[in-house]
């Protein structure tokens, strides 16, 4: 009897083997297609913190750039390139940081929070001085600024463009003595506001921000040798979000058709 009831229970088990052993040999009939990440449509967004100096260079690059890669929307923070350093340092979601001086950058690098073969120097920029278009103070040499009465500058501690007018006037021993004469700005673009509205005398800015305002004229560029080379690094940090799209973005703001843009507003692309 026990033969008997072996034999039909071995007949099922046999069948229900051949028919798993059927699907399981045709697996891609039964799985969904794999989607390509390149076809992704969902919206990206990129936070880069810049230099103040650099606003409107990158926000002609921004509308450049979103009008071909309509799924990424930049949003931009801009300060003094010490400032958004600190933010950094404390945390902040950025994922390309553009600075108006190398010592922040490295910085940053010491600390391992940029990607170092994402990071390179990118602009350089001049160091001048500016007084209201219609002033009629007569400014040829450093000397001559103690004619003046207020000097509006960044703070050397967190605006580069403040660090190298420091150095400008301690190349020319008057760091000391216009102390008294120095109005301590936030960033340039404060500076800029300072001299168009007469609240100075005058302000050390880049030649990029005297290009921009027809209130104010150049009374002297600093000589070279009188600060720390102006140099503008830009690099993606490590704790990206969205790393393939910020290392996109890095490669477009290095591109020729962004080099013409940083020509444009005055500032020298690095070779």
């Amino acid at each position: 009897m026990h033969k008997f009831m072996k034999e039909p229970i071995l007949a099922v088990l046999s069948a229900i083997l051949i028919i798993l052993s059927s699907g399981c040999g045709h697996p891609a009939a039964s799985s969904a297609p794999v989607k390509d990440p390149s076809d992704s449509t969902e919206e990206v967004e990129l936070l880069i913190s810049a230099a103040a100096s650099l606003t409107e260079s990158l926000s002609e690059l921004q509308s450049l750039y979103e009008a071909e890669h309509p799924q990424v929307k930049l949003t931009f923070n801009y300060a003094a390139s010490g400032t958004l350093q600190q933010q950094i340092e404390q945390g902040a979601p950025v994922d390309l940081f553009l600075s108006a001086g190398t010592k922040q950058m490295n910085v940053l690098l010491d600390k391992g929070l940029i990607n170092e073969s994402l990071t390179t120097n990118l602009v350089t920029n001049n160091l001048v001085l500016i007084v209201p278009k219609e002033d009629a103070v007569v400014i040829q040499r450093m000397d001559d600024l103690s004619k003046l009465g207020d000097i509006a500058m960044g703070t050397p501690e967190s605006v580069p463009a403040g660090k190298y007018a420091q150095q400008a006037l301690a190349y020319h021993q008057l760091w000391d003595t216009l102390q008294s004469h120095l109005v301590l700005t936030k960033d340039v673009k404060q500076v800029l506001s300072y001299v168009e509205t007469g609240n100075v005398d005058a302000g050390f800015v880049y030649k990029t921000d005297a290009a921009l305002s027809d209130k104010v004229k150049v009374a002297l560029t600093a000589e070279p040798e009188s600060h720390d080379p102006i140099e503008y690094p830009i690099g993606v940090l490590k704790g990206s979000a969205h790393p393939d799209e910020a290392k996109a973005i890095y490669e477009f703001i290095l591109s020729d058709q962004a080099r013409q843009v940083f020509i444009k507003y005055g500032f020298t692309p690095m070779e």
